[in-house]
């Protein structure tokens, strides 16, 4: 890497981009040494140190006064705050040297927070759990963020050190075993990265590299300054990094909306540029974005059909739509859905977007652009995610705010539906376990961060007085932290929810992934009358998937004709009456 510490046969490279540092020096906190290092061009600092082994700590002395962590460090045994950890990268012998990915047709992804996933939130206790995860139908695990953060608890995105796992979760090595033990279930690993702000504490780069930071704020900090060359160099080695150094198959960009550059190419489309050609050829990687802006140009395909920067985008439009059905609430950007919330859905499902250009209430503003011609695969559905439960003031699941039936209906419609389906971890057995905001910042921070929470809580109708705001769990408290944490089946319990998804996924790597490669953009269509929907696709070898639902509670009769083929989920298409909360899907095989 351009940046941080690099270990090879004459010693240890170390180097620092510090331009507004006066002197550098390295301090070796094990021998007490302050080694010098010499000022270089374009504000880099550099040393070259003979005979230190992985597992040196180290740290860099600002202007004799100030010591930091390296801002490249691979590992940070005692937080933040403390001394980096010289990292061997050759050191790990990979197991997986074959893996070359799966292709992106076939993911299912599963989100996890290492944090709550199991009671002792390590790497090496969710890699116990991985076998039962591909058993499930599983393809792909998505790790929140786990770059390292401030204190023992966060949900990843107050990160501060993008190239350091938390150490709260484990080494370096236990993450790169998690890693492999997952290629090894042919499961695929896909790791979230922030890069559109740092957190508010453990940062110290604008101390002797202001020129990282614009005079923007993205409302988690002050924004990138992505037109510093030096700073988009520092986010594409991170993005190689865990591509080459972790063998990870691909990565989810955090709000990127959020990141403010009017450079030609922007950082996103260099960053994809880049991380394209250092792969080899058969090896699958993919990129997701999160982007409220709904900014399809970052999908496209070329003439064959192929990805040229962005696989996909997570679809908040389908959640959207989706939570307004399961649960009437209008509150907040749901408002954007109550009018006529089935037909927006039908939308999301066969065009990507629900908002493709149209004037956004909730934001005042027109929003999207048109992404009727990008193929169903470039979107991500999710009727649950970290967001999505986690930004609730309670945390609650669609378990504890929707009928079950209800739930069920959406939930043979994300499976089965040719987008990569995302599920949110314990969704498989209808976990009521809240995933609530907890953070484990110091001092003044830690009260700034809760009084602002409370704040923001005002604005929401059921949240004005001053009792409902103290009913919310505290995000600094430890017990808010331990209620996130998932309360699995007892032994011997099989939840519906967990037959009725192993079921659906089953059918969907028999009937659908078989047939989603190459299928088109621009090849689909939904109906939409009240709470009746029908959607149809044709995939890549020119069959035809069929969607017919009545996503309401009262039964109603179909106005649109039947779809012909066999039934793959649900009742007999054949009649006109569709029951409440009733869905089937229908595959018509090509003519000959």
């Amino acid at each position: 890497m351009m940046f941080g510490a690099a270990i090879d046969a004459h010693g240890t490279s170390f180097r620092l981009w510090a331009p507004a540092a006066r002197a550098v020096a390295l301090h070796l906190p094990e021998t007490r040494r302050n080694v010098p290092m010499a000022r270089q061009e374009s504000g880099w600092h550099a040393v070259r140190i003979p005979n230190l082994v992985a597992g040196t700590v180290y740290q860099y002395v600002i202007d004799d006064v100030q010591p930091v962590p390296d801002p490249a460090s691979r590992f940070q045994p005692h937080d933040v705050d403390g001394p980096s950890e010289l990292i061997d990268p050759e050191a790990f012998d990979w197991p997986d040297a074959t893996w070359n990915g799966r292709p992106w047709h076939e993911a299912v992804i599963y989100e996890i927070h290492v944090g709550t996933f199991t009671r002792e939130g390590t790497f090496a206790a969710a890699e116990a759990d991985l076998s039962r995860l591909a058993n499930l139908g599983i393809t792909a695990i998505e790790l929140m963020p786990v770059a390292d953060f401030a204190g023992r608890r966060n949900w990843g995105y107050d990160g501060v050190l993008p190239f350091a796992p938390d150490s709260t979760y484990g080494t370096p090595s236990a993450l790169k075993c998690f890693i492999a033990a997952a290629h090894a279930l042919g499961l695929m690993v896909f790791v979230d990265v922030v890069y559109n702000h740092f957190g508010p504490e453990g940062n110290y780069l604008g101390r002797y590299a202001p020129e990282f930071f614009a005079d923007t704020d993205t409302g988690w900090g002050r924004g990138i300054n992505f037109a510093a060359r030096l700073v988009r160099d520092f986010f594409i080695d991170n993005a190689l990094y865990w591509i080459i150094e972790y063998n990870v198959d691909g990565l989810r960009f955090d709000a990127i909306h959020a990141i403010d550059d009017a450079s030609r190419p922007d950082i996103l489309e260099e960053l994809a540029a880049r991380l394209r050609l250092a792969v080899a050829p058969n090896r699958h990687v993919h990129l997701m974005l999160e982007n409220d802006r709904n900014q399809a140009r970052y999908l496209r395909r070329d003439a064959d059909g192929q990805t040229v920067a962005y696989d996909a985008q997570w679809n908040d439009d389908f959640h959207h739509a989706a939570h307004v059905v399961l649960t009437g609430e209008t509150a907040g950007y749901y408002a954007d859905f109550a009018v006529e919330p089935v037909a927006k859905l039908g939308r999301a499902l066969a065009e990507g977007f629900a908002f493709q250009g149209e004037y956004s209430g909730y934001r005042n503003a027109r929003r999207g652009e048109p992404s009727h011609d990008l193929p169903p695969v470039a979107m991500v559905n999710f009727l649950q995610n970290h967001d999505q439960v986690g930004n609730r003031p309670c945390g609650e699941r669609l378990t504890v705010l929707a009928e079950p039936a209800a739930l069920a209906a959406a939930t043979a419609i994300l499976l089965l539906a040719p987008s990569p389906p995302l599920l949110f971890m314990g969704e498989e057995w209808d976990a009521t376990t809240p995933f609530l905001f907890f953070c484990d910042f110091s001092g003044a921070l830690g009260d700034a961060v809760r009084d602002g929470r409370r704040r923001e809580l005002r604005k929401l109708p059921a949240y004005t007085s001053a009792d409902a705001v103290a009913s919310v769990p505290d995000p600094q408290a430890l017990a808010t932290f331990e209620c996130s944490q998932l309360v699995r089946p007892a032994p011997g319990e099989r939840p519906p929810m967990n037959h009725a998804i192993r079921s659906l996924l089953a059918i969907r790597h028999r009937e659908i992934v078989p047939r989603l490669a190459g299928t088109p953009g621009g090849a689909s269509h939904y109906v939409a009358v009240g709470t009746g929907l029908t959607t149809e696709w044709r995939l890549g070898d020119g069959s035809r998937l069929s969607l017919v639902a009545n996503l309401g509670c009262k039964a109603i009769t179909r106005s649109w004709p039947t779809a012909p083929g066999h039934v793959l989920w649900g009742g007999n298409v054949r009649g006109d009456q569709l029951s409440p909360w009733s869905v089937t899907w229908t595959l018509t095989e090509a003519a000959a």
